[in-house]
């Protein structure tokens, strides 16, 4: 009787988890699937509910995070965000109170502010990228390490 709830409810989430691609309801339709044989095999209704609430949080925590790190293994970072740590020569003078700076940083032009509002750089200093707020590079002096010869 409840074997056609159980097998719509999985083609339901199958549906769902196709459009999302989350690798969220994945998991609970096959919780839905466990509950759909269990139903067909007769087993009473708190049985394939507890089986469906069970395998579908087993599921969702010890494979998802497995999954998700080897089916991301594509994910690239923007081009901004590679930037993250690398040099960058100053263009314009960025002093944060006049909110004003610009910096050069392979071959472009970018807004930039320093961490501290107190720090500012002068042209053609180099300064290391700490950070970015929306279309800004945040700035910060460039430690340069020296080699003990």
């Amino acid at each position: 009787m409840y074997e056609i709830f159980w097998l719509s409810a999985f083609g339901i989430l199958l549906v769902i988890e196709i459009m999302t691609l989350g690798l969220t309801t994945v998991w609970f339709a096959v919780g839905a699937l466990v509950a759909f044989l269990l139903a067909l095999v007769n087993m009473p209704l708190a049985v394939q509910v507890v089986a469906f609430i069970i395998v579908s949080v087993i599921m969702l925590v010890f494979t998802r995070p497995v999954l998700t790190k080897y089916l991301n293994t594509k994910t690239t970072k923007t081009n901004a965000e590679s930037l993250v740590g690398h040099s960058a020569r100053v263009l314009l003078p960025i002093n944060n109170l006049k909110s004003e700076g610009q910096v050069m940083v392979g071959g472009m032009e970018w807004t930039a502010r320093s961490t501290k509002d107190e720090v500012t750089f002068q042209k053609d200093e180099m300064v290391k990228i700490a950070g970015i707020s929306g279309v800004k590079l945040i700035v910060e002096k460039e430690v340069k390490e020296e080699n003990d010869l």
